[in-house]
């Protein structure tokens, strides 16, 4: 079996996505997505605003968190599958495993976010202001906090992966040779998705630290609704 048929079921999850058929409901998933946006800048500003730190929270705020369109992403990733016997002589076997994971983790959150979007469009106006209390009353109409953990322990174990398969010298090069290779075939979205991992990590003692630090405090915010606080994102 191909170490690339993950990836396949991972596109199966994100073309299910209701949005891409509903434009009301793609407007108020963007929404969403801004609202959280804004929320975590202020949340983790500390952790943001330190100058090492920045790039893997720009990393993220628009890949892993919902940000650019994914389709373009999506396409790429989709016509990799179809060639993997060769994609697999180039791509090291930890860079796959680590991809996958970064990848499953942005189809996630927008699944999780759309569920969010969804419940907002039967409860308000389409085109009201999402307000702090409207997405705490939703998060607990639709009981996310399971998902939501889950979704932080996918992070977690994106960070062990970050340190442990990313910083090797050996993948490091071999992903400086697949540029040309990328963008020969066109793969140059992919490339870029997982170039801006690499000079995430770099300024970085310890992905896994700043990891840890980050899904720490979103913990705290998950507990802090499901437990009824009336101000739980400040």
């Amino acid at each position: 079996m191909s170490k690339l048929a993950v990836l396949d079921e991972l596109l199966e999850r994100y073309y299910r996505l209701k949005y891409h058929k509903n434009s009301t409901l793609f407007q108020r998933l963007q929404d969403v997505q801004a609202w959280k946006k804004k929320r975590m800048e202020y949340t983790h500003a500390e952790q943001f605003l330190d100058k090492k730190n920045i790039l893997m929270a720009d990393f993220f705020m628009n890949r892993l968190y919902g940000g650019p369109d994914f389709d373009a992403l999506a396409e790429q990733i989709s016509r990799l599958t179809k060639y993997a016997h060769k994609a697999e002589n180039f791509i090291p076997d930890n860079a796959i495993k680590t991809g996958a994971l970064g990848v499953s983790l942005a189809i996630f959150a927008v699944e999780l976010d759309e569920q969010v979007a969804e419940q907002l469009l039967a409860d308000y106006h389409p085109h009201e202001a999402i307000t702090d209390e409207m997405m705490r009353q939703t998060y607990l109409k639709l009981q996310q906090g399971d998902n939501r953990q889950k979704q932080l322990n996918m992070l977690d174990e994106l960070g062990v992966y970050l340190d442990k398969y990313m910083r090797s010298f050996m993948i490091q090069a071999a992903f400086k040779m697949c540029k040309n290779v990328a963008i020969k075939h066109h793969f140059e979205v992919m490339y870029d998705f997982m170039q801006e991992g690499f000079l995430a990590i770099k300024p970085l003692k310890s992905a896994e630290k700043f990891v840890n630090e980050f899904t720490a405090l979103e913990r705290q915010i998950i507990d802090k609704v499901h437990s009824g606080d009336t101000n739980p994102f400040r």
